[in-house]
């Protein structure tokens, strides 16, 4: 009997100080996730959006620039004959036609130093 007494004398209290501790926030994990606020209310967790990062920028070091130098065009090379033709008289290629045959002479460069011939 005695128990019964102190049982019933506990779910007293307990029933006394229940209005005092519903004013507090309660912090725990239900059935199924977690909880926020007073008691019997479920508030749901805060939401936080998505963050969403730029893609990566990635840099390939390139192969430095190679430069090719390229010989000087070839050119033709110098004459060592020249063409004449004396009926009509010229050299070739200003005489096209040599009816009486072509002589071959040494080049002679032209005279550059401007004085009169």
């Amino acid at each position: 009997m005695k128990i019964l007494k102190l049982a019933i004398a506990a779910l007293v209290m307990g029933c006394a100080t229940a209005p005092a501790l519903a004013s507090h926030v309660r912090f725990g994990v239900m059935i199924g996730g977690p909880f926020w606020g007073y008691p019997g209310y479920y508030y749901p967790p805060p939401y936080y959006p998505p963050v969403y990062y730029p893609p990566a920028v990635i840099a390939v070091p390139t192969a430095p620039p190679t430069y090719v130098e390229q010989a000087p065009a070839a050119q033709a090379p110098a004459a060592s004959v020249w063409y004449y033709c004396a009926k009509p008289k010229g050299y070739y290629p200003y005489v096209q036609r040599c009816p009486g045959g072509w002589q071959q002479v040494a080049p002679t460069p032209p005279d550059v130093s401007g004085a009169p011939q």
